[in-house]
């Protein structure tokens, strides 16, 4: 699952973005990225891996409320069940 998701600054500054990615490792953990900086500019990347994947869907839907609170707006999503899932 990828989410990316913008603000957009009061000035001709560049947007700020933050970028938040969960996979599945290939022993069956979950690892959720989040990527945070300015747009064409420095970033900072977290990782935090997870045993279980309701865990780490949690921490996903958490990093990603917490974005939307802070005004960032959703510019792109892939690979999101619906919302009564798959």
């Amino acid at each position: 699952m990828r989410l990316y998701l913008q603000a957009m600054p009061a000035t001709t500054e560049a947007p700020r973005y933050v970028q938040i990615v969960l996979e599945q490792d290939l022993l069956g953990g979950w690892t959720l990225y989040r990527e945070t900086g300015v747009q064409g500019g420095k970033a900072t990347l977290k990782r935090e891996q997870f045993l279980e994947r309701d865990d780490a869907i949690a921490a996903f839907e958490k990093a990603r409320d917490a974005q939307l609170k802070r005004g960032f707006r959703l510019m792109f999503s892939q690979g999101l069940d619906g919302p009564y899932g798959s």
